[in-house]
């Protein structure tokens, strides 16, 4: 089998986790196909005044579609709301923290007047204007080792980040503070990998035994919220679903990108209604915005 993924360090670890998961379940040999994609060529700017869909993805979808890797694997919150109409998300395998969390020599609220604090995310932002932190916000680009050097090295002195890929690259001892999900409620996805395959793939039902239904519940609920929307990296917005034995909850914020609230909701249910709820948060939070 071939599996494609993009290049950058955290991209790489996930792919070799789903890869040693894999290896239980099929005795095939899998290789790695490094796609690079429009995102890792953009280094200069925030993600947000790009005005493009799938930024980290598509590249890759294009390698599925075209049968030239069998699979990709992608960090869930990248994805386009809406996949092409061949492709489907066959997997999403046990959910890593969902959390932001603080990279700084600083706690949160001990964070200087003026602070430089480097985010390309619109949300993240968008949630400092929200919680009135008085920093000076500034792009920063480049994979979690780059960023991090740059708050060691002193020329940032702040920034946010996926507590996921922390974890995954070991890298926790920088983790200042930890973020509760009310707080600073993260982007749809935030925490999971999807496992992206052609829909006729001879292959789906060996990637299929990947997935984690509660996981895979979560994101569906979040995605939903999402679609229903039309929203995608050019709004604040925050969506965070957990599964507790058989209840799902959702939680949801939109913010301006200045900070401003439009809409709050959560709601709590079955977990097979997970897409129910997602939808029925959208057109709550579709309302409060007309």
């Amino acid at each position: 089998m071939q599996v494609g993924t993009r290049g950058s360090n955290l991209a790489m670890v996930q792919t070799k986790s789903i890869i040693t998961s894999l290896s239980k379940l099929t005795d095939e040999k899998i290789d790695v196909n490094v796609v690079k994609t429009t995102g890792d060529k953009i280094k200069d700017s925030q993600l947000y005044d790009i005005d493009t869909k799938g930024i980290f993805t598509k590249e890759l979808d294009r390698a599925v579609l075209e049968e030239e890797v069998d699979f990709a694997v992608h960090s869930l919150k990248d994805l386009p709301s809406e996949l092409d109409d061949e492709l489907e998300i066959v997997a999403v395998p046990p959910r890593e923290s969902p959390h932001d969390v603080l990279i700084s020599p600083y706690q949160w609220d001990a964070l200087p007047e003026g602070a430089t604090l480097g985010t390309s995310s619109i949300r993240r932002e968008a949630f400092c204007r929200y919680h009135h932190k008085d920093v000076d916000i500034k792009p920063i680009r480049g994979n979690i080792d780059t960023r991090i050097k740059k708050i060691t090295s002193g020329e940032y002195q702040a920034t946010l980040l996926a507590e996921a890929g922390l974890n995954r690259l070991g890298l926790t001892e920088h983790l200042r503070e930890r973020f509760s999900l009310d707080y600073m409620t993260p982007a749809a996805g935030q925490g999971a990998l999807a496992v992206i395959a052609r829909k006729d793939s001879s292959k789906k039902n060996i990637l299929k035994a990947l997935n984690h239904k509660d996981s895979y519940q979560e994101i569906m609920a979040e995605k939903k919220v999402l679609e229903v929307l039309g929203v995608g990296c050019q709004w604040p917005l925050g969506v965070c679903a957990r599964v507790q034995e058989d209840e799902l909850k959702l939680q949801a914020i939109l913010l301006t990108p200045k900070g401003e609230l439009l809409s709050k909701h959560s709601m709590s249910g079955p977990v097979n209604q997970a897409e129910a709820i997602g939808l029925e948060i959208a057109k709550r939070m579709g309302e409060d915005c007309q």
